[in-house]
């Protein structure tokens, strides 16, 4: 089964990967090192000591390489919103007619525009039941669609200004406000993502509920009875809990558009960044099939580029 609002899945594996691996080396590191002081010399202790050497140098150059990937994803939390909407499809039908919530996440694409999901930015989109509602004649209208970003206390409004005509990828306008303004965009990368490639996921897993759990006790007992609504949100934003999750893992296929990767997420994930070491762009996080922990799917963002570039033009022409 394929869930547009990705299944819940605790915690990723990828730290005690790269843990154990680490110790392995140091432990490899630390052999070599014993066997040169107390062995007795041998013509060989040249060699020794040079691959003691590089693997010194290796894990000192894994050390960097770790730092400088959690700066990059650190900076990168501030340009990352959770995206919270209400839309109504509208139906002669009865049973057909419905209002519901939405949750998504959100990043920054370029002054004032932001990247996520069709299934975000449109929720009808996607929805077995809304379409069996639109191809009979029902009508669905976008409520509200707002964003909380970290360290504001006041949510933004958004408005849809580029959508995929095939695939889930939609470009939205963020409201201009001196907050929006001094937002930085994250850089799209250029090379394309390849497997085995580490990655790592900023998003917002079980949206407003996902955030309550990890707030200090004393707000988690006042706000874990509210409804994962957008005055919950809001009461999160006013007290600056509002920040996007991280997780971590691996690319295990590439195909076509798509990533299929293992860090995973949950409802309210969907649109999140997925990002390579340097902190740059390298899908959308969109889907996950059920049962099948190494399959989280992302759309390349390579599919985003003609998108933003749309979505530039249209904000231009004023429309």
């Amino acid at each position: 089964m394929l869930d547009s609002d990705n299944k819940d899945v605790e915690v990723v594996e990828t730290w005690q990967r790269f843990v154990q691996g680490l110790l392995g080396v140091l432990a490899l590191v630390a052999a070599l090192v014993m066997a040169h002081y107390y062995a007795p010399n041998q013509p060989g202790d040249v060699d020794l000591a040079r691959q003691v050497h590089e693997l010194s140098r290796q894990v000192e150059e894994l050390q960097n390489q770790q730092a400088r990937s959690m700066a990059a994803m650190d900076d990168a939390r501030e340009s990352v919103a959770y995206i919270y909407g209400i839309y109504h499809v509208a139906s002669k039908v009865p049973s057909q007619s419905f209002r519901a919530r939405v949750g998504g996440t959100g990043f920054v694409v370029g002054p004032g525009l932001m990247a996520t999901n069709r299934h975000v930015a449109q929720p009808w989109y996607g929805d077995r039941e809304a379409a069996v509602a639109l191809r009979h004649g029902a009508s669905a209208t976008l409520e509200k669609l707002v964003a909380y970003f970290p360290g504001s206390p006041l949510p933004v409004e958004l408005r849809p200004v580029a959508l995929a005509k095939q695939g889930d990828l939609a470009v939205l306008k963020i409201e201009d406000t001196p907050f929006t303004q001094k937002l930085r965009p994250l850089t799209l990368a250029q090379a394309q993502p390849q497997v085995g490639e580490a990655v790592s996921v900023l998003a917002y897993p079980m949206g407003v509920t996902g955030m309550v759990a990890k707030s200090p006790a004393a707000v988690y007992e006042r706000l874990s009875s509210h409804e994962d609504d957008g005055n919950t949100a809001g009461e999160l934003a006013a007290l600056s809990l509002i920040r996007p999750s991280a997780t971590f893992g691996h690319i295990g296929d590439v195909t076509g558009g798509k990533l299929i990767y293992d860090a995973p997420t949950a409802r309210g994930g969907s649109g999140g960044p997925v990002l390579n070491r340097r902190g740059e762009v390298i899908g959308i996080n969109s889907a996950y099939i059920d049962g099948f922990s190494g399959g989280t799917l992302g759309i390349a963002a390579s599919e985003l580029v003609p998108l933003v570039e749309a979505a530039k033009q249209t904000v231009a022409s004023g429309r």
